[in-house]
């Protein structure tokens, strides 16, 4: 790989390959080269695939896309200018087609305690070891291992953060990753590691600078639970709606740990999510949460895997979507108890709110169970507003599409409420409305 600036990228389609960006170490640019020979040997996806089951995959067509240049003073005072999410924050970090704009970093006493929160980019060059260990570390299950081959071989920027043994960050770390100009791709990547005892709430926002902009985003998280950790991640997606996105999240469980994910999709026209969750140590719980609501023409596809490795862990799934106009939603979810993972306690719910008779919702949820003294259920409901609960909101007065909506965000609340956070819970209830009311900002 030839070394060359950002400015020299501009305009270079994403299916050229990896060039050498920064001065990433040698290590590094091996595992580019060969996700990239790795994304090439793949497939493409066809709707025969059973973990792309009535996906729309003509929307994958990735040669329009091109790595952004970069960035202009203008481009980057805007972006800040819009990058307004939470009032109060540990800290935070703000990137805009993979270009880090601004760090707020964390403070001197959480940094005195071992608190790593860095850029990817000098976090593997300055905690290899720990780096090394957990990034990408779990293989791609749930049919996106050539995205997540071409993530692997084309991230250039991204987050880490560590919480050392015993660490409690009380306020929550805010990330923005921005899509700026027609076409852009980006690959945007939290890694997150967590020591024993240890507590984060982490959030991340993905916008667009432009509400009808194409764009193209692949992006990573991992999630590590340490023993006796607890940690929070929420993902605030708000794409234009042209913008074509895929998600792909790992969470790593140990013994007594808990990890709560909640997934807001409201932005994009095709959004696919995968969530892997690893019950690796006894007493370990997993929080599965998602809303997305979807309007016009809009996909939101998500594809979960609730894995019980251990004896005594806990994992709970809870997705509801709310859909009008032509849009559709796929879910397909395995809760899987591996042999000798006895005394598993595993749910998995999905709810779909049809709001239009042409919206559609396709729900796929499945059990696989290799041990004994399990409690394990599943299922998936779609019907469509109530009508004596409407009838009954009209007779006071409320007007038929406001009532409408307070049914509906009433039906959504259910999975907000799950957060321990009331801010981050305001703002996905904000976000919600300005959804419905046509004022995304």
């Amino acid at each position: 790989m030839s070394l060359v600036t950002q400015e020299e990228l501009k305009g270079t389609p994403i299916l050229s390959g990896p060039t050498e960006l920064r001065d990433f170490p040698d290590w590094f640019q091996d595992q580019q080269r060969t996700a990239w020979q790795q994304f090439e040997s793949l497939p493409n996806p066809t709707r025969k695939d059973q973990a792309w089951r009535f996906s729309n995959v003509g929307l994958l067509d990735l040669a329009p896309f091109k790595i952004s240049g970069l960035l202009s003073e203008d481009d980057r005072k805007n972006v800040l200018k819009y990058s307004r999410g939470l009032d109060d924050y540990a800290a935070r970090m703000v990137f805009a087609n993979d270009q880090l704009i601004e760090r707020d970093v964390v403070s001197d006493d959480l940094k005195r305690r071992g608190v790593i929160f860095q850029p990817l980019e000098r976090a593997m060059v300055e905690h290899p070891d720990l780096f090394r260990k957990y990034f990408m570390s779990t293989e791609a299950k749930l049919g996106s291992a050539k995205f997540a081959a071409l993530h692997q071989a084309l991230v250039s920027s991204g987050t880490f953060l560590f919480v050392p043994r015993g660490v409690e960050i009380e306020r929550p770390i805010e990330i923005f990753h921005w899509l700026r100009h027609d076409n852009t791709s980006i690959f945007p990547h939290l890694l997150l590691v967590t020591d024993e005892l240890a507590k984060v709430t982490v959030i991340e926002h993905f916008r667009s600078c432009n509400r009808t902009a194409p764009g193209f985003a692949c992006g990573v998280n991992d999630l590590i639970a340490g023993p006796g950790a607890k940690v929070t991640y929420v993902c605030a997606q708000n794409w234009a709606e042209n913008v074509v996105a895929l998600q792909m999240n790992t969470t790593l469980v140990d013994h007594d740990a808990s990890a709560m994910s909640l997934n807001l999709n409201l932005g994009s026209r095709y959004s696919r999510f995968e969530s892997l969750s690893r019950l690796i140590g006894e007493g370990g719980r997993s929080d599965l949460l998602a809303v997305a609501v979807a309007k016009h023409q809009q996909e939101f596809d998500a594809r979960t895997l609730q894995d019980h490795v251990s004896p005594h862990t806990a994992s709970d799934l809870l997705y509801k979507n709310a859909l009008d106009d032509r849009a559709r939603t796929i879910f397909g979810g395995l809760i899987r108890v591996e042999p000798h993972a006895h005394f598993t306690d595993a749910y998995q719910k999905v709810r779909n709110l049809l709001l239009s008779d042409d919206s559609e919702a396709n729900s796929m949820p499945g059990l696989e169970i290799l041990a004994d003294n399990v409690r394990c259920t599943h299922g998936a409901t779609s019907g469509q507003i109530d009508e004596d609960e409407l009838f009954y909101l009209r007779t006071r007065g409320i007007p038929t599409k406001v009532a409408q909506r307070l049914l509906v965000t009433g039906f959504l609340d259910e999975v907000v409420r799950r957060l321990d956070n009331a801010a981050i819970a305001e703002h996905l209830h904000r976000l919600i409305e300005e959804k419905f009311s046509g004022n995304r900002g």
